[in-house]
Formats: C-alpha cells, structure tokens, sequence
C-alpha cells in the first residue's frame, strides 16, 4: 500500500504534500487531491495512483521522495500523458530515493480569444487540461511525498510532430516523445504538441505553432519531425517539394524569431521488409531528402530518425521488429477482439529505444541543452538495441484498441 499524501501548502505555484494524512479525492473547488483510479487504500496490495494539481500554464519543478519504512518497493513515475520520468526503480524496505524532474503543463488557450483547434480524441487528454497529473505505477509503488513548484527560468524542449511523437495517452501505443523526458535532469522540460495525423501545414494551420510561440524564449529549443502524414496531402502544390518544404521554413522563421534553436528529425521508417525481409524499404519518397534540403539551406541541425530507425528495425529482424511496434494478438487487452498488427506506431519498448536515438542525436549535435542529460545515460547505438525481452514496462490502466490517426 503506497503512504497517503497530505497537503503542508497549497498556493497557485507552489505545492507539498506528505505522508501524514490522507488526501481528498481531486476535485476543482479543492484543486488537489487523487483522480482517475480509487484513492490508495492500506489493507490493499500496492497499485498504481494519479494525483493532480490545478495550476497555470508553465513548466513545473517536480521533487518526489520514492521508498516506504514498512516494505519493499518498486515505482515508476510518469507525468500527464503517460511522459516517462522515474522508470522502475526499487527501493528496500525502509530506503527513500529522491528524484527531480520537470513537468510541463498547458491548455488549448493561445490568448483570451484563441484556442488550439485540438482533434476530438484530443479532449480526454492529460495534456490538455487544467491539471498536472502524475502516475505512481509500478510493480509496488511506494511515495513518502511530493513538492511541485513553477519555474518560470528553466529552457523548454518543445516538440512538434505526428503519432510518432505524441505523448499517446493510452496503452499500448507510445511515442518517442513521452520517453525522452525520462533521460533529462530538472534543469530541461518538455513541452509535447505534436498529435497523430497532422502534417507540418495542419499543425501550424490547428494554431499549435502559435501556443507555443506564446512562451518560446532565447535558450529554448524547438525539435519536429514530419513527413509520415504530408506524403499523403493530394491538394494543389502538396508534395515534399512545395508545400512541405514551405512549411519547414515557416518553423525555422518563427522560431528563430524568438531567439531559440530548431533541430528536424527525419521521419521515422515503418516497419516495410524488403522480400529478402532483411532490408527496410524506404516508404517516405522524397520527403528525407527535402527536409535535408531545407536543413541545409537554412543551416538546421538534423537528428537522422530515418537512417537510425532503419538500423533498428534491421537489427531486431524480420520478426524480432514486431516486439517494438503494436503487434499484439487478440485478447491481450480488454475488449480486443482482433489482431494488432500495425507497422509505424511503436508500444512502450520501440518508443523507448527511439527516444533514445533522438537523445544520441542531440548529442552528436553537441546541443547546449544535451549537457543536462541525467548521470545514468549511456550513449546509444540502434545497431547494438536493449533486448525487448528484458524491457520492464508497468503498463497504465488506460487501454485504447482503436489505431491513433496517421499511418
């Protein structure tokens, strides 16, 4: 059973929360409290809780203190949808750990007359509302207490994409960009944007470049990755040659207008096997090669996901590369009646090993804020992956069967 939580402050920035008393069920008037599952209950095994906080837009310095003085533990922590931040860590019976990170929160609400156009799917998202939310799951998750604090100096990594890079709310799809919060210390935060199905024209278009334009500052760095979603564009002047590349140019104008960094990520490959089912074949024509284009125009560093995920699938094999998409047979979750068998949106292991591709590259890049990776990185190579077969999730209690938009 994971020790109740009482409040010792509440103000509009700065929260702490102990082990004293028990905590009420969140609500708006109380503006704390546990949400989403049933308040953790002594006579019960361990399980997994939410607890969420009303606050402003902002990122958010978060301080939890992980361990019990009764029992062994083993707790994961992540934050709003699904984002990675503390993974599996135990602690013995009477041992507390303490780890830092930063939480990023928004809303849809670009000014006092504009909102996001977010998608319908969108609206039960974490992300999007008024709460920071974090998930204590894990095999025994244990927590002797919580202090959430603004931060208004810290840099922000702001991430703009597709279903690859969404912070997917529910199991057992998942994004890169929900990872690689786990691989940053508290002196970074990640701001996630992107949602399934857009292409770089619809994600300026849906006022998502605009929101985060409103807080982007000197020291901050912007991260997109398309190309999955506008090869399928068929209006007048679509194509990776004309509008693609126009759009690109509208992100590397707008960002350095505010004094911050821009980096691209070539689109991620699907999961296509040559007939030898050795060699991955290239499903994204010309769109590489114009984001390389653009790049090099305009002097834009660029993270290769399409030659890094290449190797990745390649590595793993014909079979073995299933284990990092969603490729699960009937009935492994409620309500699943049929085979899952997509080829581009990854499950927790595929995210988790892209991410980290994503984090080398900002390395290799030499990147100013790489420097504030956490002290247990170890550099990456997709020719040499984490085995799938010891990769530890602790699933959330959130299940989605039907395909996130995009292909």
């Amino acid at each position: 059973m994971t020790a109740l939580l009482m409040p010792m402050a509440v103000s509009a920035q700065d929260f702490s929360f102990d082990a004293k008393t028990p905590l009420p069920v969140y609500s708006d008037a109380t503006g704390y409290g546990y949400d989403l599952l049933p308040a953790p209950d002594k006579k019960k095994p361990a399980e997994p809780f939410y607890f969420s906080v009303k606050v402003d837009d902002g990122n958010y310095r978060v301080r939890v203190v992980i361990g019990s003085k009764k029992r062994a533990a083993e707790t994961t922590v992540r934050a709003e949808g699904r984002r990675l931040m503390v993974h599996n860590v135990a602690t013995k019976k009477g041992q507390f750990l303490t780890f830092e990170f930063q939480v990023n929160k928004r809303s849809p609400r670009i000014d006092d007359k504009t909102l996001v156009r977010i998608k319908d799917r969108e609206r039960g998202y974490l992300a999007w509302d008024d709460k920071l939310t974090l998930e204590f799951n894990g095999d025994a998750p244990a927590v002797k207490s919580v202090h959430i604090e603004r931060d208004d100096q810290v840099p922000t990594i702001y991430l703009c994409g597709n279903s690859t890079v969404v912070d997917q709310n529910d199991e057992p799809w998942a994004s890169w960009g929900q990872m690689i919060t786990r691989w940053f210390g508290p002196e970074v935060a990640v701001s996630n944007h992107a949602e399934s199905g857009l292409t770089a024209r619809t994600f300026i278009g849906g006022g998502r470049l605009d929101k985060i334009l409103t807080t982007l500052k000197p020291g901050d760095l912007l991260i997109a990755e398309f190309g999955h979603n506008d090869e399928k564009e068929k209006r007048p002047g679509d194509g990776a040659w004309y509008h693609y590349v126009y759009n690109l140019k509208i992100f590397v104008d707008q960002v350095r207008a505010k004094g911050a960094d821009i980096v691209f990520c070539t689109p991620t490959q699907r999961r296509a096997f040559d007939k030898d089912r050795r060699t991955i074949t290239n499903t994204h024509g010309d769109f590489p090669a114009a984001m390389w284009s653009v790049a090099e125009r305009e002097k834009v560093p660029v993270i290769d996901l399409n030659a890094m995920t290449k190797t990745f699938f390649e590595t793993l094999g014909f079979e073995d590369s299933k284990r990092a998409l969603v490729h699960y047979p009937a009935n492994s979750f409620p309500g699943q009646e049929k085979e899952l068998a997509d080829n581009t949106h990854f499950n927790p292991y595929g995210a988790y090993e892209v991410a980290k591709c994503v984090v080398m590259g900002m390395k290799l890049l030499d990147l100013p804020l790489a420097k504030y990776l956490r002290p247990e990185w170890q550099d990456f190579d997709p020719a040499q992956p984490d085995d799938w077969r010891t990769f530890k999730w602790a699933p959330a209690r959130t299940v989605e069967i039907i395909k996130p938009d995009g292909n």
